[in-house]
């Protein structure tokens, strides 16, 4: 695993926010157990600990210092500590960068890249409801209506599914739910080209860049959880 430079000295949660980035499960858990006996809300620690830890991970993805098993271990740490946080943050109605509805396209079975997208929005902050894989366009647009997302993401692999993109997106509007919802596209063969031909608001190259996307499409303003938008 290449070598990351963590500031033990500035960074908040310093040891978790280190396992993290190194894919150090258990050890990160330890940590946000830790901070929660020494009576931290876990809003702060998600806040202060996880998302500095996953934006590192992004960054060092987008400057290919990290490859994707680097990411996996990361991502493999960050639900170990979400696995203890999630029932404290849901009691709690903690807030959240936004809500995000994400799947793969009708006729595309592949899912690691959408997992590890999945796995930084939370990361991030974002709350995330993934349908999974392929996913039928009247579901995405059955979904879209009834959580009223911020952001649907769509994922697409094959070259063959990617036109399913656009279904989707005139489905929304046909649906008239297009100017509620923002939608970003990824995968491997798009290019932003192709995501502005198909109408859709935001294009992510590779998953160290989703969920500075995400925050960007929804102006950086968080919301409760299980709230409406604004």
């Amino acid at each position: 695993m290449p070598v990351v430079e963590v500031d033990e000295k500035a960074a908040s949660y310093p040891g978790l926010r280190a396992s993290i980035v190194f894919g150090r499960a258990s050890e990160a858990e330890a940590e946000v157990r830790a901070a929660l006996e020494a009576g931290d809300v876990p809003v702060q620690i998600v806040q202060d600990g996880l998302i500095p830890a996953m934006d590192v991970v992004g960054e060092k993805y987008s400057t290919g210092e990290f490859f994707v098993p680097e990411m996996l271990t990361a991502a493999r740490a960050m639900k170990h500590c979400m696995a203890v946080l999630e029932p404290l943050l849901a009691a709690g109605g903690r807030s959240t960068a936004g809500r995000i509805v994400l799947g793969t396209v009708k006729g595309d079975i592949h899912d690691i890249g959408k997992n590890i997208v999945s796995t930084m929005l939370q990361g991030g902050g974002f709350e995330v409801h993934d349908l999974g894989v392929d996913v039928p366009t009247e579901r995405f647009v059955e979904v879209v209506g009834e959580e009223r997302p911020d952001i649907l993401g769509l994922s697409a692999l094959l070259t063959t599914t990617m036109p399913v993109m656009k279904k989707v997106i005139a489905a929304l509007e046909q649906a008239g739910l297009r100017d509620g919802v923002k939608v970003m596209v990824g995968g491997a063969p798009l290019t932003s080209g192709y995501a502005e031909a198909i109408g859709a608001d935001a294009y992510a190259a590779h998953a160290g860049l989703a969920t500075a996307q995400a925050k960007e499409l929804v102006g950086h303003a968080g919301r409760r959880a299980g709230g409406s938008a604004g």
